[in-house]
């Protein structure tokens, strides 16, 4: 039973030391030798989102569909918006302004009490003031039809 114990023991210790001897690490300092770089900051993924911007890496200019994407091909965001002009050069041009936005639709009630309009040289009836107003015409006459 002791000789059994013994041998459990030295084969532990057998078992612990080829685990040591396996996680040893050996580092190379010669002169020649130089660490491999950090990995690269940012996100490894991108989502699929698409909100295409303008990218630029010296004199390129490259459109990708989003600011992730760009970034992680190492391009630095120009301007938001597809990549203007042709060339592969840097030309930027920014895309168009966006029209103003619409004015908010308006409730107006049904009321019956035409008034007379007028817009760019038109003149036009409305049941009432408040419809007039609505669709951005001028009111001329709030007595009556024109």
């Amino acid at each position: 039973m002791r000789l059994q114990g013994i041998f459990l023991s030295g084969a532990a210790v057998l078992l612990f030391s080829g685990i040591l001897a396996a996680c040893t690490v050996v580092v190379d300092e010669s002169p020649g030798y130089r660490p491999p770089p950090p990995p690269r900051p940012g996100p490894q993924f991108c989502t699929r989102e698409y909100a295409p911007v303008c990218g630029r890496q010296g004199p390129r200019m490259k459109t990708f569909p989003n600011s992730c994407e760009a970034d992680r091909a190492g391009y630095r965001i120009a301007y938001g918006g597809q990549c203007q002009g042709g060339g592969g050069g840097w030309n930027p041009q920014p895309p168009p302004r966006p029209e103003p936005p619409q004015r908010p639709p308006q409730a107006c009630t049904m009321e019956y009490r035409p008034v007379c309009a007028t817009r760019r040289g038109q003149v036009r009836t409305f049941s009432n003031a408040c419809s007039a107003r609505a669709e951005d015409w001028r009111i001329v006459d709030t007595e009556g039809p024109c």
